[in-house]
């Protein structure tokens, strides 16, 4: 019997000649890392278990993107220690604003350096780390405690997951992209439909997709409870692998005799823009239910939509208009780098004459940490991943998920919207 592709990863990262479901094997990890609010607790385990040195100083990364521009005291504090501890340990992979060319959102950033590549596995101590799978590698978060281990011993134990195939065919509508494919999928089976599984996305509608777009689907894969999201590897992947300096790969596609626990077809065009309401990732409904909602404010960035893509989309939809003056709209791009690129294009032009306030990257409201928190009663459309009651700010807040394009959109006339009422 044939593996699916994150089964034959994980075989090759146990050195064994196959895996199959539901078996417990320690793997080797290609890439541990951590950021600001995860990876202090990992240091401290780390030091308690009596490790004197990570076990490969090239393989361990640490990116502060939480509360950076440090937002308090505290977070500087925390900066400072992983700063110390980085150097330390020899630790060159240590990224943090303002300090040398790019730094960021951690699950932007590390596939812009050039970090990720098929058949890796990847430990790290945030749960959205399920967004590298869009480069083909096994990649899956873990808590603080397992991150320590990892950095001690270069490995980590798991059990080998299911396999949830999703085949997306057809053509995508007017305005509809990647976000609007993973909310509809959520919804559809739920924010426990994949739990512990891995989710493998393939189709004519995913190799139209670019990179960043299928680092957005995988992103939100563990919003439906998934160990993993994975893409085969196209030449779309090739083309984004040599533009980061990657050029020789190890290529794991599933058999076709490999078993998988579930098939679901899905046809994209018969999906419109969605949007997950209040407060649940899969709480999903079309935009044409929510159209007419008021909001207080709209956000566009995180690690699920702060990418080039996401940003020339928006723009494409704020060219010439205002925001309304009955909201406000932040724009953070994921990196110094894509903040670059959209000032070489004139994007954040475009942003802040439409009167959006543009920040240096950074997580920052997307958890509700800072840069534009809510209030009691207040509602924002972002194209952020969670939800979740008080996830932005007071717990009597709201928030409404959706593509970069409806956020903009809804942003221009200060509730939920169709891209097609703004652009004419």
């Amino acid at each position: 019997m044939g593996m699916t592709m994150t089964e034959k990863i994980l075989a090759r990262a146990s050195e064994q000649a196959e895996v199959r479901p539901g078996e417990i094997v320690q793997v080797s990890a290609d890439l541990v890392f951590g950021q600001d609010t995860t990876m202090p607790l990992a240091v401290i385990e780390f030091r308690r278990m009596g490790a004197e040195r990570v076990f490969d100083p090239d393989r361990v990364a640490i990116v502060c993107d939480h509360f950076v521009p440090n937002a308090t005291v505290l977070a500087a504090e925390r900066t400072k220690s992983l700063r110390e501890f980085a150097g330390e340990q020899g630790i060159a992979h240590y990224f943090e604003a303002g300090r040398g060319k790019n730094y960021g959102v951690e699950h932007a950033l590390l596939p812009e350096e050039g970090m990720i590549w098929p058949g890796m596995v990847v430990v790290g101590a945030d749960s959205h780390t399920t967004s590298y799978g869009a480069l083909g590698a096994f990649a899956s978060g873990f808590g603080s405690t397992d991150v320590a281990a990892a950095m001690a011993l270069g490995e980590v134990w798991l059990r080998v997951p299911e396999t949830m195939r999703f085949v997306y065919e057809g053509e995508l509508g007017s305005w509809v992209g990647a976000k609007d494919l993973i909310l509809y999928t959520i919804g559809q089976i739920g924010v426990t439909g994949a739990l512990y599984r891995a989710m493998e996305l393939v189709g004519s509608a995913i190799e139209s997709l670019t990179v960043d777009q299928r680092l957005t689907m995988c992103n939100m894969g563990v919003e439906a409870g998934a160990k993993n999201a994975i893409v085969p590897v196209d030449p779309e992947t090739e083309r984004y692998l040599r533009a980061v300096g990657i050029r020789e790969v190890s290529v794991y596609n599933s058999d076709p005799d490999a078993r998988y626990h579930s098939v679901t077809e899905i046809e994209v065009s018969e999906i419109e823009p969605q949007v997950a309401c209040p407060s649940s990732p899969d709480n999903v409904k079309p935009l044409s239910e929510v159209t007419g909602t008021r909001l207080d404010a709209a956000f566009i960035g995180s690690c699920t939509n702060g990418r080039i893509d996401d940003l020339r989309r928006a723009a494409r939809v704020l060219e010439g208009k205002r925001v309304s003056r009955d909201l406000r709209l932040i724009v953070i791009p994921a990196t110094q780098d894509v903040y670059l690129q959209a000032l070489r294009e004139g994007l954040l032009e475009v942003f802040a004459e439409a009167g959006a306030a543009v920040s240096t990257p950074t997580c920052g409201p997307c958890f509700g940490g800072h840069m534009g928190l809510l209030a009691a009663g207040e509602r924002v459309i972002a194209t952020t991943n969670r939800n979740f009651v008080g996830r932005m700010g007071h717990p009597e807040s709201e928030v409404f998920l959706s593509s970069p394009v409806v956020a903009a959109a809804s942003a221009v006339m200060g509730r939920i919207t169709h891209p097609d009422e703004v652009v004419r």
